[in-house]
């Protein structure tokens, strides 16, 4: 299969080595990736903090970009989704849909188990968009306990959000900062050794409160995981 990688800017700019891991696993389950260099932000950001004719023209953009692209595969939650629910009322005609992907490997391509292999002890965070605008389920745990060596763990308050919430984290410092201490004292009680989620924004957030507080945790994306060997 063809499957073009959209990267998104975050990881794009910080977490290079997520869209690298997204290219080995499907390379090495026997497809070809293309990326479209002239991929830009998909435009929430902006959409989420009142810009909307800016957002519709990254969503403009991004429709032509990827046009001829039957499948498209992103790894991140809350990019996808913003493709999938918000594109609609921003773009006039179709908006091709974009797998996050975890959907792609469970649904599209039918598999469970990619060969991948990860001795540590993992805790898996659903964000807020896989878990409430995706509605991921249990797709992501279904990927991680086919994973050889890998233990998954359990924690507490697992459906809570981080705090992140991109511009909430800023506006709302305060009540970020309590939500992220809710969730990094969780996290430290399961004894995990790794925390995993489908957002590097939001394992951004989580790791930097762990790395405050001390030994904790590490934070690695869903897509790294799964591409190991």
């Amino acid at each position: 299969m063809r499957i073009a990688l959209f990267v998104t800017c975050v990881n794009d700019t910080l977490f290079p080595e997520t869209g690298k891991a997204v290219v080995r696993l499907l390379e090495r389950l026997g497809h070809e990736v293309v990326f479209p260099e002239e991929q830009t932000c998909c435009g929430q950001l902006h959409l989420n903090t009142g810009y909307r004719d800016e957002a519709a023209a990254l969503a403009r953009r991004f429709v032509s970009v990827f046009e001829g692209c039957d499948t498209i595969v992103c790894p991140s939650a809350s990019c996808a989704g913003t493709v999938r629910e918000a594109y609609p009322g921003l773009v006039d005609g179709p908006v091709r849909r974009v797998c996050e992907l975890s959907e792609l490997l469970v649904d599209v391509l039918e598999l469970e188990d990619v060969g991948a292999s990860y001795p540590h002890r993992v805790a898996y965070h659903p964000t807020c968009h896989s878990l409430r605008v995706l509605d991921l389920g249990d797709r992501p745990l279904r990927l991680l306990r086919a994973v050889r060596g890998l233990e998954l763990v359990e924690h507490g308050d697992r459906e809570e959000c981080c705090g992140f919430g991109g511009t909430f984290a800023v506006k709302n410092s305060a009540v970020s900062t309590a939500m992220l201490a809710d969730k990094s004292r969780s996290l430290r009680a399961s004894g995990a050794e790794v925390v995993c989620a489908a957002d590097n924004s939001c394992l951004m957030h989580i790791g930097g409160g762990l790395s405050r507080e001390g030994d904790g945790p590490r934070t690695v994306h869903l897509a790294e995981i799964l591409a190991s060997t």
